[in-house]
């Protein structure tokens, strides 16, 4: 069978008298594991109007520990102006974005590694996400209960999630060094997590520690300071203008990780109001489009997942891939037959196309290029599959 994935939701099949189009759900798909963040923080830190000002409501969010005892999970588009300019050009019936799925955890306190506030539960719903958002207050109001340095907020869910690792590294630790007596390949394992739990042993988390390329090789372990890592700095209204001079100290401590000041109760407050009042407002505050976008992207990026497009009449879509992949590997994210049957891809940026105003065009200018199966494909790619299965 010779199909062609036309970008628009539609492949072509031919072979003997049958020519066809069918949709993604006649055909069957390869569903992407949608990767997972987790806000983690102290109580009252904003966490739960976080999970608003991407959900647009949904979680309770009050002025008291632990309002929130069970997890709330949502999920968010990805903001894609590429997409955007694709679906407009080709005139799509429907815009598909990437998504992400977010989890409000419950706040964390002084003492969760030893059963304190939510305790076990609370860090048993952090293991099961594949990175971590600190949510961190900046904002004074006396009303609200709690520290209102971030620093402050950073160092205690720091050295909490590093006890709770510490707990699990000794336990590991202790379990391969029995193993070693009949199996002496597991001696660098050994070692690697001696030094794991003199690092969590001084309260330092390990994308602290200096072991970026061992990191890798500590995965099978499911240590929660062993997840990729980036920060919401949660700040006040009165605090808008200020946002480098506030962030600038928890950058420095988060050194290479990404941190986003962010009003989080003015973005919940916009996430409920109608399109033309929530620009109005933001415009208002000279927040332009809000920092939620921002914040998307970056939580995205961090776990080196990249986007390539599909466009046609019936519909532009995002698709999620990993950075580094080649060509077959993103087209079976689309179908395991795409992958499994890959002839070639056609692919063209997306400015570029857009540049031309259709795909026709773009190929008929050159514009328009035929790549293999060793291609490594690129943010921003749009393309069309070739396989024969």
């Amino acid at each position: 069978m010779l199909g062609i994935d036309r970008g628009d939701g539609r492949f072509s099949r031919r072979g003997g008298v049958h020519v066809g189009h069918r949709t993604r759900s006649q055909i069957g798909s390869l569903d992407w594991a949608m990767e997972r963040f987790g806000f983690v923080g102290l109580p009252n830190a904003g966490k739960s109007s976080l999970f608003n000002a991407l959900a647009g409501g949904g979680a309770h969010a009050a002025p008291y520990a632990f309002a929130t005892t069970d997890p709330n999970v949502g999920v968010a588009k990805v903001p894609d102006h590429r997409l955007d300019a694709l679906s407009e050009m080709s005139q799509s019936k429907q815009t598909i974005h990437a998504a992400v799925q977010f989890t409000d955890i419950g706040g964390l306190v002084e003492g969760a590694s030893q059963g304190e506030g939510l305790g076990n539960a609370f860090l048993s719903h952090i293991r099961e996400v594949d990175a971590i958002v600190f949510v961190l207050r900046a904002f004074g109001d006396d009303d609200v209960p709690g520290p209102q340095d971030p620093l402050e907020h950073l160092r205690v869910v720091e050295i909490e999630l590093a006890l709770a690792d510490l707990a699990s590294a000794e336990k590991a630790r202790d379990k391969t060094q029995r193993m070693l007596k009949g199996d002496a390949s597991l001696k660098r394992t050994v070692d690697l997590l001696d030094k794991v739990v003199d690092t969590l042993s001084e309260g330092t988390p390990l994308y602290r520690a200096g072991l970026d390329d061992a990191r890798n090789d500590l995965k099978e372990f499911f240590f929660l300071t062993n997840k990729p890592v980036m920060a919401v700095l949660n700040i006040g209204e009165d605090q808008i203008g200020d946002e480098a001079a506030i962030a600038a100290p928890v950058r420095e401590e988060l050194a290479g990780a990404e941190v986003v000041p962010l009003s989080v109760q003015l973005e919940a407050e916009a996430a409920v109001m109608a399109q033309e009042d929530r620009q109005e407002m933001l415009e208002a505050l000279g927040l332009g489009d809000g920092a939620v976008p921002a914040f998307l992207t970056s939580a995205y990026h961090m776990l080196g997942l990249r986007t390539y497009l599909t466009t046609g009449e019936k519909e532009s879509r995002a698709w999620t891939f990993r950075a580094g992949s080649t060509a077959p590997e993103a087209a079976g994210v689309i179908h395991t037959d795409f992958q499994r049957g890959f002839i070639r891809a056609e692919t063209i940026q997306w400015d570029e196309l857009v540049a031309t105003g259709s795909w026709a065009a773009a190929r008929d200018v050159g514009k328009v290029r035929s790549e293999g199966k060793d291609y490594i494909v690129r943010d921003g790619d749009v393309m069309e599959f070739r396989f024969n299965v």
